[in-house]
């Protein structure tokens, strides 16, 4: 054993406390479900069957968090197997004494089925229980899908399954998932030992899940062959495996359910889809680790927030701290701007509270949290203030040149841009070792994914208390380099642009639109004339100005131009009821404008128009250059990693986790078929102004065979 290694026994550890056997779970920081803790489970189990003098077992864990699932690096290997963890829970479920289940912290996967097999469960308040396999592209593996519709409705189970969301202790005790919540004890320990007396004063015996009858009174008749139906749309086959697995369970017996869940967990693990899955999500993770800034470096403390411009998206940052309870403050110009955001958000709150998503009391303490001025001065003590004022980049620069006056010495000054030259608005500062750009995508309250943008100069504990203060907003944070749109809105621009040449050679909105939203085929969650229409075409189309000033435009008359026709004619998308779109009330529908605007276009710009464009080639031609800047970006060094490039896009911009981002998608193509198709549409197309050059970092992957994954280890350290 490798001296580092631990032990079953350092991580469960089994004692007897007068009657009751104790299994103790002790593996920090999560839990999680490692071959040592399985075989610490059937340790204690052992200890537990041999001592006849204890009437019960109580299994629970210690530290921040009940088990949040098992060990999804092992999914990738091709001897996989449950098994073991599957006879634990057998074991478990068929003690002849009571074993109960003390929960705290998160329960989630492999540990919500450890809770599923024990015979009683108590949770603490503060619980949140769910299976969130469908997440990585499979089902719960562990018997999850045949235990939990017999303590909850089947449909219930279903909807649980099918969403991955985690539900609260309150919510599950509703269902009939736990059967206790303790408001009383302090830990779960405690909480369980004091359950089980509880209980077995009052008679309660052995209660193995798989002898209770599946809950599906009140089924349709045909919910089973509606629910499949809905499944089969999904592009994940766990989806359509789980309403199979639940069906099972209902109609046949729990053996033959435990086998179909064996066969279709194995499936499911072994897809594409998965695999890509499970990328995003390790990405993700990675993706917070950031070289040269470790768990040693220090971090500033943050106790107020400050923000600047109380527009939508100013609202919506300062929501992120308010959630949280820091004391915030947002900076207007004038008493209307400021009385129109502050009531944004309490719009924003009190409809949660109306829809059942917070209660009264949460929302009034995060009101309190919020305060609103006029004066800059109020910024003085603020410990981090962000900036989300136009996309201009003098009036940036004019407003940090105040703030770096303004603000104690050690806050953190944040340029929210979008596109901007972050380093230039560092300097206006006088102290760009304080300035990091923090791009919240909108509404930045919802959104998950903030590029963190590190300055030439940005010091490594302002980046460091950056990234850290995304974990704590439930942000994915993606730190970037400076360059015109950063990663996530450089790659969108050649996207946008192929679009709307696709525009003036005859396609329409919604044929594009289309074509990247079918999951057959793309699955992206918005094409990019309704993401246009929703962000506002003013927005892009101010963007583009601000670009055109600092030379960043190619030197082509046509490129982009129906996005600067449609602004001109105040056409800006749903905000005006006009756009690539037509809207009617929230109903979207085709705008005869539009291909009038593109034909007009197309004939002034001489771009022939007529051909039949293909589904096809609409996909090929927004996703090559989107990947081929992917690969620049990464020559430059603008992004750290590939898998930094998918989080952006999966986390900001609606790409399918199932097809793992652009670069993990560029990879599952083919690097020398990606290559062969942008030098196709280089030769039919035409060439103009480098449009269609491939990236040299493309060129020499493609051309020696290799992989993104052989790049990502690369960019690792690893040989």
């Amino acid at each position: 054993m490798n001296s580092t290694q631990k032990r079953p026994s350092d991580v469960v550890r089994f004692e007897a406390r007068e009657t009751l056997g104790v299994v103790l779970i002790d593996s920090p920081p999560l839990n999680v479900l490692t071959g040592q803790v399985i075989a610490g489970l059937a340790d204690a189990l052992d200890a537990f069957e041999r001592d006849r003098s204890l009437r019960a077992l109580v299994v629970c864990c210690a530290g921040r968090t009940f088990v949040v699932g098992g060990d999804l690096h092992a999914l990738d290997s091709a001897e996989f197997t449950s098994a073991p963890y599957n006879h634990i829970l057998a074991r478990l479920e068929s003690c002849d004494r009571p074993v109960f289940c003390a929960l705290h912290g998160n329960v989630l996967g492999g540990g919500l089925e450890l809770a599923l097999a024990c015979h009683y469960r108590v949770a603490l308040v503060d619980t949140r229980l769910g299976l969130p396999e469908i997440k990585i592209g499979v089902l719960p593996g562990s018997l999850g899908t045949q235990r939990l519709p017999r303590l909850i409705p089947a449909q219930d189970a279903i909807s649980m399954m099918l969403s991955g969301q985690a539900i609260d202790a309150r919510a599950a005790f509703k269902s009939g998932l736990i059967d206790l919540i303790d408001e009383v004890h302090p830990n779960a320990l405690e909480s369980g030992v004091r359950f089980a007396e509880a209980q077995l004063s009052r008679g309660a015996g052995a209660r193995p899940t798989r002898a209770l009858p599946v809950k599906a009174e009140g089924l349709p008749r045909d919910y089973f062959t509606k629910k499949l139906a809905e499944a089969e749309k999904s592009p994940v086959p766990a989806a359509r495996a789980i309403v199979e697995c639940v069906q099972v369970a209902v109609e046949d017996s729990f053996d033959v359910g435990e086998q179909l869940e064996a066969l279709r967990f194995d499936q499911c693990r072994r897809s594409k889809q998965s695999t890509a899955m499970r990328h995003v999500f390790f990405a993700e993770r990675e993706a917070r680790q950031v070289p040269g800034i470790g768990a040693g470096t220090d971090q500033r403390v943050l106790r107020k927030i400050g923000v600047v411009g109380a527009g939508t998206m100013g609202a919506g940052i300062a929501m992120n701290f308010m959630n949280i309870g820091i004391p915030t403050v947002l900076l207007e110009t004038r008493q209307e701007l400021l009385d129109k955001g502050l009531a944004n958000i309490r719009a924003t709150y009190n409809s949660g509270v109306k829809k059942g998503r917070l209660d009264e009391t949460t929302a009034r303490r995060r009101l309190e949290c919020l305060e609103g001025t006029l004066q800059e001065g109020d910024l003085a003590d603020c410990d981090l203030v962000i900036e989300a004022v136009f996309e201009d980049l003098e009036l940036k620069q004019s407003l940090m040149r105040r703030l770096g006056r303004i603000c104690r010495q050690g806050a953190i000054l944040a340029t929210n841009t979008s596109t901007l030259d972050v380093d230039a608005i560092a300097l206006a500062s006088g102290r760009a070792s304080d300035v990091v750009g923090l791009h919240f995508f909108s509404p930045a309250h919802v959104m998950r994914l903030l590029e963190v943008v590190r300055g030439a100069r940005t010091s490594p504990d302002v980046l460091a208390t950056t990234v850290a203060l995304a974990g704590r907003l439930g942000k994915v944070p993606v730190v970037s380099g400076v360059c015109y749109g950063f990663v996530g809105n450089r790659m969108a621009e050649p996207y946008m642009r192929e679009a709307e040449f696709l525009l003036l050679e005859g396609a329409t909105p919604q044929q594009i639109d289309d074509a990247v939203q079918d999951v057959l085929r793309l699955g992206m969650a918005m094409g990019p004339c309704r993401m246009l229409d929703l962000a506002g075409i003013d927005v892009g189309a101010k963007t583009l100005i601000e670009l055109g000033k600092q030379g960043g435009l190619p030197p082509d008359p046509s490129y982009r131009v129906v996005c600067q026709q449609l602004f001109r004619d105040g056409r800006w998308g749903q905000k005006t009821g006009s756009g690539y779109y037509r809207y009617v009330g929230r109903a979207r529908e085709p705008e005869p404008l539009t291909s009038d605007v593109c034909e007009i276009l197309a004939n002034e710009f001489d771009i022939r128009r007529g051909r039949t464009i293909s589904d096809g080639e609409i996909c090929e031609r927004l996703m090559l250059p989107l990947i081929n800047e992917g690969f620049r970006i990464l020559e430059e060094e603008i992004a750290m990693r590939p898998g930094d490039i998918d989080v952006v896009w999966t986390a900001g911009y609606g790409f399918p986790a199932h097809r793992g981002g652009p670069m993990w998608m560029a990879n599952a193509w083919g690097l020398p078929n990606v290559l062969d198709r942008i030098q196709h549409y280089q030769r039919t197309l035409g060439n103009r102004f480098g449009y269609w050059t491939p990236a040299k970092l493309l060129v020499e992957l493609a051309q020696q065979g290799a992989t993104i994954n052989r790049l990502a280890a690369s960019k690792a350290g690893v040989a």
